[in-house]
């Protein structure tokens, strides 16, 4: 009876003893033992880990990447101009034991590094760079901030500006700079038509001078086109045929140009009076 009591105490102190000392690391976690104060070799690899209750303290370090919100930063441009930016920073731990050993507190480290870089950033760069060129502000952050990182066992990811905020003044001045750029661009579209069409005209212009009779035709459908206006009234304060007198036709086809023009004069007429 007495040995059958000590087996169930032993079975029974085995199991406490086991479970004090097994440790469940997951798949995207790191082990760290550290005995009196001091790390032991090695690296637990995600699984069932044992450690020695009483001697040993377990670390869990997480290996996934990380998202840090920087807070916006105030900050003046290399252009005078007061603007707030805030981040984003993406990092992960590379190396656990100097994560854990070599900072205090990686997270808070990496945020304070991304906040005083942000800060940098602001005051080397013009506004228009914060507006247009974040990808290259992004990968001058990310340098800045991965260069103390890497001692502290951490890789950044990426970093991305996430918003600039502009003051209201700053808003209605660049309002008003895009709205007289616009302008600019209509003028300048307007006045390319203006001398396309003038230059159209001129060539027909000169079409018209070496040929004398097309100008005739032009006015006679011109005539044609106002007369088929019902409310409007034709005035012919000479007869189109005393046109021709001031005319030097080369051949005999001015007398069939002008009875042409003729007819369609008379048939103008009629259909206004009408």
């Amino acid at each position: 009876m007495v040995i059958i009591d000590a087996l169930i105490a032993a079975a029974a102190f085995g199991a406490v003893w086991t479970a004090a000392s097994a440790r469940i690391v997951k798949q995207y976690e790191r082990g760290l033992v550290f005995r009196f104060g001091r790390i032991r070799e090695g690296v637990r690899a995600p699984g069932l880990a044992l450690i020695t209750p009483g001697l040993d303290r377990f670390r869990k370090v997480n290996m996934q990447i990380v998202t840090l919100p920087v807070p916006a930063q105030d900050g003046i441009t290399r252009d005078n101009v007061t603007v707030k930016v805030d981040a984003v920073v993406y990092f992960k731990v590379v190396d656990p034991v100097r994560a854990i050993v070599n900072v205090q507190d990686y997270r808070f480290a990496v945020l304070q590094v991304a906040q005083t870089s942000l800060r940098s950033i602001i005051g080397k760069s013009d506004l228009d760079d914060l507006l247009a060129n974040r990808e290259r502000l992004n990968q001058g952050l990310e340098i800045m901030i991965d260069s103390p990182a890497l001692d502290w066992g951490i890789h950044i990811d990426r970093v991305e500006i996430k918003d600039v905020s502009l003051p209201e003044s700053m808003k209605r001045s660049m309002s008003r700079q895009a709205e007289a750029e616009r302008e600019r661009r209509a003028r300048i579209i307007s006045a390319d038509g203006e001398l396309q069409a003038s230059h159209k005209l001129s060539e027909a212009a000169a079409a018209m001078q070496r040929t004398p009779a097309a100008l005739q035709l032009r006015l006679l459908e011109t005539v044609v086109e106002v007369a088929a206006e019902k409310n409007s009234t034709l005035v012919l304060p000479f007869p189109v045929e005393l046109l021709r007198f001031l005319e030097k036709e080369p051949n005999g086809d001015a007398d069939v140009a002008s009875l042409a023009d003729l007819d369609a004069v008379k048939s103008a007429s009629r259909r206004t009076s009408g």
